[in-house]
């Protein structure tokens, strides 16, 4: 079948026979093709030849975002740059960005696996889809387009910003498949009440949000004010972009792992030990069909668990939990580990708390100091100021009694935390600049 669909429903025996014949090739190809994993193997002392099960996995070194950014630009692509049809590349926000190439072949699995997601997500061949994920070197906009155009949806490459202009052409060629990040979903309701639009009086009946971590109270308000059922989908540059893992509209409970062409495992992020399913840790992922560039198991930073229980749905594939922050984004105030997603459930349990907010972090003398500021409805920010000094001391023990951490809570008025297009800026740390 085009898509794939028949590896979804395979029993567990079956599809493990066809990841580890697809895992041989893929470190076969890295040893001889890939310099830094040729060294990776020696430096193990092990060949492809040693790994005789799944299990055997877990023998082989992790490669790190850094290890791709030491190889900048093409030292990790396995094929010949005349074979790389498309290369993508991250923000890099935090350092030097992670370059990935795709061979024709690659991109037609990416577009595949896409339009498998879409699917799980609610879409058919007779869906308009209103794709606001940013198009360019970030993987979001072009995945999603190419998938719809695969499953033969029609698409709308509207891309990110020009926000009236996107409220403006959802009223008038009747999208029903709405793909943007989260945040910026809330961001286009914001903008179409402001405009005097409803999404209600919209078409819209599913809208696949990614790209960064969301909560279940996120996920209601994003529901209650577009009027959709919101599902996840989830997926990273360095392993093929989004269409990794996709939530199914029937459940929502949890991310289907394409497991057919990608092998998960959970990890502890300090020792590296692989923990069995439903244990949390850092998820690590080994791609078993890219062919321009492969990755063994790579340490994604993202937490989470996976679970093996069969979905109502009917696909028997793992299912990987929403992601509850990443391992590098941790902040560690004052000997706690703290996630930007536990604050934000946190304040969407709050009656008049917009779903924006920042996080602050500054060191005065030797201690940190973390300032939660986040927007109040118009009618609570012209309340009398002892009513807003009486939520921010209800939202200071919230935090205080579910994450065991002391902050400050600054309440500001709507609109003064910044918008994004794409990701949400969630963390400002100052101990860093």
């Amino acid at each position: 079948m085009i898509y794939d669909i028949e590896y979804e429903t395979m029993p567990r025996e079956a599809l493990e026979a066809i990841q580890f014949r697809r895992l041989k090739a893929t470190l076969d190809r890295g040893y001889a093709s890939v310099p830094f994993y040729r060294k990776q193997f020696e430096a193990a002392g092990l060949t492809p030849g040693d790994i005789q099960c799944l299990n055997d996995l877990q023998r082989l070194p992790f490669t790190t975002k850094q290890d791709l950014r030491d190889n900048y630009p093409f030292g990790m692509f396995a094929v010949p740059m005349e074979n790389v049809v498309r290369i993508h590349a991250s923000s890099g926000t935090t350092g030097q960005p992670t370059v990935v190439g795709y061979t024709a072949r690659d991109v037609d699995t990416w577009a595949s696996l896409m339009a498998r997601s879409l699917m799980a997500g609610g879409a058919t061949r007779g869906d308009i889809i209103h794709n606001a994920y940013g198009y360019g070197l970030f993987t979001g906009g072009l995945g999603a387009h190419y998938g719809a155009e695969k499953l033969g949806a029609s698409v709308i490459p509207v891309s990110g910003g020009n926000t009236k202009r996107q409220v403006v052409i959802m009223k008038d060629f009747g999208p029903t498949i709405l793909t943007a990040t989260p945040s910026y979903a809330l961001h286009l309701a914001e903008v179409a009440d402001e405009m005097g639009v409803s999404f209600r009086d919209l078409k819209f009946k599913y809208g696949i949000f990614g790209a960064e971590p969301w909560s279940e109270n996120m996920r209601g308000d994003i529901e209650e004010k577009l009027g959709l059922v919101a599902v996840d989908i989830y997926g990273l540059s360095e392993v093929i972009g989004p269409g990794v893992a996709m939530e199914c509209h029937e459940a929502k409970k949890g991310l289907h792992i394409f497991e057919d062409h990608f092998i998960p495992e959970i990890i502890n992020p300090e020792t590296g030990e692989v923990l069995p399913y439903g244990e949390t840790g850092e998820l690590v992922f080994t791609s078993i069909t890219k062919e321009a560039f492969p990755v063994i198991r790579y340490r994604t930073r993202d937490i989470t668990s996976l679970n093996p229980e069969p979905c109502i749905c009917g696909r028997t594939m793992v299912r990987m939990n929403k992601v509850s922050g990443r391992s590098d984004d941790m902040l560690i105030i004052r000997g706690v580990n703290v996630f930007p997603s536990q604050i934000e459930s946190v304040l969407m349990e709050m009656q008049n708390v917009a779903p924006h907010y920042q996080l602050v972090v500054d060191r005065e003398g030797s201690l940190d100091i973390l300032t939660v500021m986040v927007e109040v409805s118009d009618a609570m920010f012209s309340d009398e100021v002892k009513t807003l000094q009486g939520m921010e001391a209800e939202i200071t023990k919230n935090i205080k009694d579910y994450l065991g951490v002391s902050a400050k809570v600054k309440l500001v008025e709507p609109k003064a935390i910044a918008r994004s297009q794409g990701k949400a800026v969630r963390v400002i740390d100052n101990r860093k600049i």
